[in-house]
């Protein structure tokens, strides 16, 4: 049986960002052990001084330090369960995307093979793997996150966010859902000037230095919600909040209003439960409890 360093990390997982993982590792000079299901994504990396296990199981014998970025939990599973005796005495991190309840199961699961568990939401695209602005949330084991922070480095600026391994998943989730919801606001903008000759590409022009401004706001209503009080003087009220026009105005232009929709029924239900005069703000109200 080949003899394992401390230093040895085996990736189970080839896609686009496994792949970028494996790289960086490699690029750093550590014995970098990788698998993936489907044949051919390893051959870069083996070029590159990987070493291609020809199983999983092979994969996860070799190192001490096992990382997977796979499809899915299912998937995880899928390739972990069979293997659950070769992960004893292992630290086991999981950068694949699944839900902070999921991130929680694996967690019990790993204690029961006697593996240390870190669960990881990875905040970037692969082609921001060790470069500046790239993040990477961790939770769970916090002796796994001290004692291969090493590794970490190679990848992104790590932060830790306590034992409870659902956590990195929680803050990816909500960190991901302003994103999305931001850049959906962006293409209905797009959308609605495209008839009007207006690239996409003028229009981003236009639109970051505008909405790096506004992120400045994010501040003054994180103070808001978390003070509970939405009639604080100098907040904009529910009321003259109204986005009707702007549906009006977009649906006259043929263009789906659906995210900015999205926001005006926020506002309404709170003005119809007899808010308009209280701040932007409360529509988290309706956000943290749907239906009330």
């Amino acid at each position: 049986m080949p003899q394992i360093h401390d230093t040895d990390v085996s990736i189970l997982g080839l896609g686009a960002m496994g792949s970028a993982l494996a790289e960086a590792l490699v690029k750093a000079g550590m014995r970098t052990t990788v698998w993936n299901r489907s044949p051919g994504k390893a051959d870069a990396l083996v070029a590159r001084g990987a070493t291609e296990a020809a199983s999983a199981a092979e994969a996860v014998r070799a190192s001490r330090l096992v990382i997977v970025c796979l499809f899915d939990h299912d998937s995880v599973h899928e390739v972990l369960d069979p293997l659950v005796d070769d992960l004893a005495g292992r630290t086991l991190v999981n950068l694949t995307t699944t839900k902070p309840e999921q991130a929680r199961q694996s967690a019990v699961w790993a204690a029961q093979a006697k593996a240390d568990y870190l669960d990881g939401g990875i905040m970037a695209v692969p082609s921001m793997i060790g470069q500046p602005g790239a993040s990477i949330l961790y939770s769970g084991s916090e002796k796994a996150y001290r004692e291969n922070t090493a590794v970490f480095e190679q990848w992104a600026a790590g932060t830790y966010y306590g034992e409870d391994a659902g956590l990195a998943s929680l803050y990816d989730f909500a960190l991901l859902s302003a994103m999305y919801v931001m850049f959906a606001g962006f293409m209905q903008g797009a959308a609605m000037l495209a008839p009007a000759g207006v690239s996409a590409g003028r229009f981003a022009e236009m639109a970051a230095p505008w909405l790096t401004a506004m992120t400045g706001e994010l501040g003054g209503y994180a103070e808001v919600i978390d003070g509970g009080d939405y009639s604080v003087p100098g907040q904009q009220s529910l009321t003259f909040s109204n986005l009707s026009l702007f549906i009006e105005a977009i649906a006259e232009e043929g263009v789906s209003p659906e995210p900015v929709a999205m926001v005006q029924r926020l506002i309404q239900q709170q003005v119809d439960a007899g808010h308009g005069t209280d701040g932007f703000a409360r529509i988290i109200e309706s956000i943290k409890h749907p239906g009330a």
